[in-house]
């Protein structure tokens, strides 16, 4: 008998076309591979393959195909109806596909300004009578293009004993 021999992951079905015995299990052990079916394929003429000598001899000494294997090797067996049509979509899938140039982005938009960040820097010194001051330096981080601020406030601090 000539079945389909279902292997595959589950929702993605592949067929391994085969010659096996009446009694052994839909995907149990088979006598020859002779070959395939792959039902995700696009093109409804790639879908199937068939080493034609080897149907031709199983079906010599007659093995019966099953009812779907029947219609793809009348249709794509050694002198199946479609088997120039099979050919020809074979030769357009082995091509390899041509895109074209998506051209300039419809959209560019403008850059955003960059924010300016504020460091604060802090520093004490010591007076000549002994007391602290405080110092606190506000520099402003901008952009290179920008001219850069320096703010300089001057807070004085209370002496802390010690």
């Amino acid at each position: 008998m000539i079945r389909m021999k279902r292997i595959g992951r589950k929702n993605r079905p592949y067929y391994r076309i085969c010659a096996t015995d009446k009694r052994s299990p839909r995907d149990g052990r088979v006598i020859e591979e002779i070959g395939t079916y792959d039902p995700s394929v696009a093109e409804t003429d790639a879908r199937c393959s068939f080493n034609g000598a080897r149907v031709t001899h199983w079906l010599s000494v007659g093995a019966k195909p099953s009812d779907a294997v029947r219609v793809l090797i009348k249709k794509y067996g050694p002198a199946g109806t479609h088997v120039s049509a099979m050919e020809q979509a074979r030769a357009r899938l082995s091509m390899p596909r041509v895109t074209a140039d998506p051209g300039p982005p419809a959209f560019v938009p403008a850059p955003k300004p960059v924010p300016v960040v504020a460091a604060v820097v802090v520093e004490q010194s010591v007076a000549t009578d002994g007391a602290e001051t405080g110092a606190a330096t506000v520099v402003a981080d901008e952009p290179a293009e920008q001219t850069p601020v320096v703010v300089i406030a001057e807070t004085p601090t209370e002496p802390t004993a010690e």
